[in-house]
């Protein structure tokens, strides 16, 4: 008997628009930064930071909100809210390093 397929990743859930971000810890300015940009210096910072810190990250990139939806769906962190204001052009993210595993 074939072995069963994997179980594919489940989709990142939309943080709730209406909860207030948590405080950060740190901040990254990616205003005018395009893909894959912002993704890549978020990943850097976090990596720098202690597992459970946020970082807040504010872009003027709209393809940012889905794309920090991928890259906290793939583990990378923990995606706590998102703001889109587009009369402004920012779009606003706010990421939790991971805990440590083990």
């Amino acid at each position: 008997m074939p072995d069963p397929a994997p179980p594919s990743p489940s989709p990142m859930p939309t943080p709730d628009p209406s909860a207030s971000p948590p405080e950060a810890d740190e901040t990254l300015d990616a205003r005018d930064l395009r893909c894959p940009l912002p993704v890549l210096r978020a990943r850097k910072m976090l990596n720098a930071m202690r597992p459970g810190e946020v970082l807040a990250v504010v872009s003027t990139d709209p393809a940012s909100m889905a794309d920090f939806r991928s890259f906290c769906g793939a583990g990378a962190a923990v995606l706590e809210a998102q703001r889109a204001e587009p009369a402004a052009g920012l779009y606003r993210h706010w990421l939790r390093r991971p805990e440590a595993e083990g």
